[in-house]
């Protein structure tokens, strides 16, 4: 029973049976021995003893150290006791090593207190939220760069996505931004004159739908839409390409994703965002005037004079101030989530759902930020 650099002979005589392993009993020559070992067996057990001898093994390394070991396991299955003869402390500290890696350990952990597991989680979605505000400003950081870089050189900007984009982005969505507009506008109108009549100032309804509707209402509507539309169509359409390996494939074209496939969806949403909101303002003051004159029995031209005379120039222009950086929040959101999918689509999907949910909550911080500001600053 010889290998290359190493033995093993077998003993089973008047009543001894022995195992003598010989030679190096490493991984590079353990496998020619392999299926011998596992062969060794005796007739008659009833309980007698078995020696595993090691005094002529001259080189012992995990891998020898846990065949030995299995064959000592394979002999007490069959009913014999195993001994271990001339072994060297460094070998029998290996094998001890190995002998305990089959032992399974059952690990009650201590939990501790409810309220500490509490503010474990906390911690940890604290600290989640952390490094995604930087992933996301490092997002916004290289975007830019390249937005510049096509600035400088305009023959880098895909004029062709950019228009299909604008037309995905924005004149697709027109119907259901006017359609929600338009009944928003009507129910603040409605609203506030049922209320202001109580108090004998209904009058001032023009005034209460003209500052809530053009301020914010219209563009936080019309972002919010935009955020679940289009928003979630760019994580959609990118991730889909990233789990179809065409985003490496553009890498290994030596074509820029961030050019190719971010910049134009950036700027198609800075552009649209700032009409829809327009659009959808006008829509919403024509819905808040249809309920001020049915409810009230008010002209239009009545209802256009009051108009006029409670906005001014910043209350129309809060809202269009607002709405590019919004835009640029909500198509960085959703670009990079594309960018973030893992290859499956069970990740498109939680992308998706998750670009949607940081986009709207980034709207309404947004929109309440530039509130404050605005009312700091007197206008």
């Amino acid at each position: 029973m010889d290998g290359e650099a190493l033995s093993f002979h077998v003993i089973d005589e008047n009543g001894t049976f022995q195992v003598d392993f010989a030679g190096e009993w490493t991984v590079r020559h353990v496998q020619s021995v392999d299926d011998r070992l596992k062969t060794i067996h005796s007739q008659r057990v009833a309980g007698r003893e078995a020696v595993l001898s090691l005094g002529e093994v001259s080189r012992l390394d995990t891998a020898g150290a846990w065949m030995i070991e299995r064959t000592a396991s394979q002999l007490e299955a069959l009913g014999f006791t195993v001994r271990r003869a001339g072994v060297s402390p460094v070998q029998q500290a290996l094998l001890d090593a190995i002998e305990h890696t089959g032992t399974s350990i059952e690990m009650h952990p201590n939990e501790g207190p409810w309220y500490i597991a509490v503010l474990e989680r906390m911690g940890a979605t604290v600290r989640q939220i952390g490094n995604n505000i930087l992933e996301q400003l490092a997002f916004f950081g290289l975007v830019i760069t390249t937005l510049g870089r096509a600035i400088r050189r305009p023959s880098r900007l895909r004029v062709v996505p950019l228009v299909h984009h604008m037309e995905k982005a924005g004149l697709d969505a027109l119907p259901i931004v006017a359609l929600m507009t338009f009944l928003i506008g009507a129910v603040i109108a409605q609203q506030g004159a049922v209320q202001l009549q109580k108090l004998g100032a209904e009058v001032y309804t023009v005034n209460l739908v003209a500052i809530v509707f053009l301020r914010e209402v219209g563009l936080l509507l019309t972002a919010i839409i935009v955020a679940g539309r289009s928003g979630s169509a760019f994580t959609a359409e990118i991730g889909s390409m990233k789990m179809r390996e065409e985003v490496d494939a553009m890498r290994t074209l030596g074509l820029d994703p961030i050019e190719m496939l971010v910049v134009p969806r950036v700027l198609a949403l800075v552009i649209t965002l700032p009409l829809l909101t327009f659009i959808g303002d006008i829509v919403g003051l024509i819905g808040g005037g249809v309920a001020v004159w049915t409810m009230l029995d008010t002209t239009p031209d009545a209802y256009l004079v009051q108009l006029r005379e409670a906005s001014g120039f910043w209350t129309f222009g809060v809202g269009l101030l607002k709405a590019p950086f919004m835009a640029l929040v909500i198509a960085m959101i959703g670009c990079r989530a594309g960018l973030n999918v893992s290859g499956s689509a069970e990740s498109v999907g939680r992308q998706t759902t998750s670009s949607v949910v940081q986009s709207i909550f980034m709207v309404i911080v947004l929109d309440a930020a530039f509130a404050i500001f605005f009312t700091g600053v007197g206008i």
